[in-house]
């Protein structure tokens, strides 16, 4: 008899755990790691981490033996919570090209919540990141970009991811893990209408309740609650309900491909991943040619159309929407030859030097980049100079992604540049504490992450 697709997912899920794991997957988990607490170390002190530390903790108040970043030890829902959260804020957090999702929140999160709560070997840890990226991925893979258009992937596939995480952080057999990604996909949820009412402050809710939904979901699933068997091709499964247009095939298909998590992009920039490709071919043409920012006449921008349904701020009015801004982040880089944290948390917006060379950035559509979405991201710019001279450079991949990837020293310099305010002793504990998920010799130890790693 045919299996639906999603057993054979969750059998493949099963059969993951009971074998080697490639050493490139090891060291691309260890980057993982990394980039995670980088993007969570990055948000410490903003208002947003402060409103989690609150929120999670008013919601679900207690004490417990879970670190937070940046904040007092809770319980390990409310941590989960508050660090998907937090390790948002920046948009400095992974994402993927073809499911069109931030993966390393929604699956280390709710891992290192469970891991301070109970014995879990650094395998099995390693192996529910791993379940975590493989299904949001496949999920947000199959969802497509109808769906990426008016839902954010990183809720709704991503709810489902943590779900598996969850499942097998908590060693939960083959049918519990069905049923518990079954529970946690009639719990996706996450509108871009929140983009469209400018209320982008609340886009890092999106991964804090997938995170504690699926963790939920997992509880439940353990608990003997069914979860939906076809939660994805069902006739009221995701894909019917959440405008799929994406392949199915992504979701029980290429099984014995490395795994999902070895095709994530660890983000170069920090602001939406949308816009990597125009300020990466901006970085070439600077390399390239030095163009004098006062000598620039125009700045044209041509721009696969999905990137402006996200990103698609004019100017920003605060500092949240500054990482949705294509003028803004262009004329910055111009500007001052880089792009950094303090230019998304303290812009200065009515900068007369900055509003007109962002006033001579022109930006502009093109349905033949919007063919080669999500595999690729292709975007043009040309700089016009007074002097007639025209400099163009053309990208589609994106620095950071599989096909241009970070090594580890790059990885701990990013770190670096992100978290400036990080010492020289934390960086090294981090990064080694990270490094411990590529060494095999350790697969049996506890996986215990102290609160010393999350700022505390």
């Amino acid at each position: 008899m045919t299996r639906d697709p999603e057993s054979v997912l969750a059998a493949h899920l099963a059969a993951m755990q009971g074998r080697p794991l490639a050493q490139a997957t090891r060291d691309r988990l260890a980057q993982a790691m990394l980039d995670w607490f980088t993007a969570g170390w990055s948000a410490i002190g903003m208002a947003g981490a402060t409103a989690l530390h609150r929120l999670a903790a008013a919601s679900m108040p207690g004490q417990g033996p879970a670190p937070v970043f940046g904040g007092p030890s809770l319980q390990p829902l409310a941590a989960g919570f508050a660090n998907a959260g937090i390790a948002h804020l920046r948009e400095i957090d992974d994402a993927h090209r073809a499911a069109m999702l931030h993966p390393g929140v929604v699956a280390i999160s709710p891992v290192m919540a469970l891991a301070a709560t109970q014995p879990l070997p650094m395998r099995r840890a390693a192996d529910a990141i791993i379940a975590g990226y493989e299904v949001a991925l496949r999920v947000g893979e199959v969802l497509g970009t109808r769906h990426a258009a008016g839902f954010h992937a990183t809720a709704t596939a991503g709810c489902v991811g943590a779900a598996a995480a969850s499942a097998v952080a908590l060693g939960l057999p083959q049918a519990q893990l069905h049923h518990a990604m079954g529970i946690a996909a009639t719990q996706s949820a996450g509108l871009w209408q929140l983009v469209d009412d400018e209320a982008h402050e609340s886009k890092s809710l999106h991964p804090a309740f997938a995170v504690r939904n699926g963790m939920m979901a997992a509880w439940a699933a353990q608990a003997g609650f069914p979860g939906a068997r076809a939660f994805v091709t069902g006739r009221r499964g995701l894909y019917a309900l959440l405008q799929g247009d994406g392949p199915l095939a992504a979701l029980d298909g290429e099984l014995d491909a490395p795994e999902r998590l070895n095709t994530a992009t660890i983000k170069a920039w920090p602001c939406c991943a949308q816009l990597f490709t125009p300020l990466d071919a901006a970085r070439e043409i600077m390399d390239r040619h030095r163009p004098a920012p006062h000598e620039i006449e125009s700045v044209d921008v041509t721009i696969f159309p999905h990137a402006l349904k996200i990103a698609g701020v004019h100017w920003p009015s605060k500092a949240a929407e500054t990482a949705f801004c294509l003028r803004y982040v262009m004329a910055t880089l111009l500007l001052s030859g880089r792009l950094g944290i303090e230019d998304m948390e303290t812009p200065d917006l009515h900068s007369p030097t900055l509003l007109a060379l962002a006033e001579r950035v022109r930006v502009a559509t093109d349905d033949g980049f919007q063919q080669a979405f999500p595999r690729k991201r292709p975007a043009r710019v040309i700089i016009t100079m007074q002097d007639g001279r025209s400099f163009s450079s053309l990208r589609e991949l994106r620095r950071g992604d599989p096909e241009d990837p970070f090594d580890w020293p790059q990885l701990q310099a990013r770190m670096r540049a992100f978290v400036p305010a990080m010492t020289d002793a934390q960086a090294v504990r981090i990064a080694d504490w990270c490094a411990t998920f590529a060494d095999a010799s350790r697969d049996d130890e506890p996986c215990l992450p102290s609160p010393e790693l999350f700022g505390r």
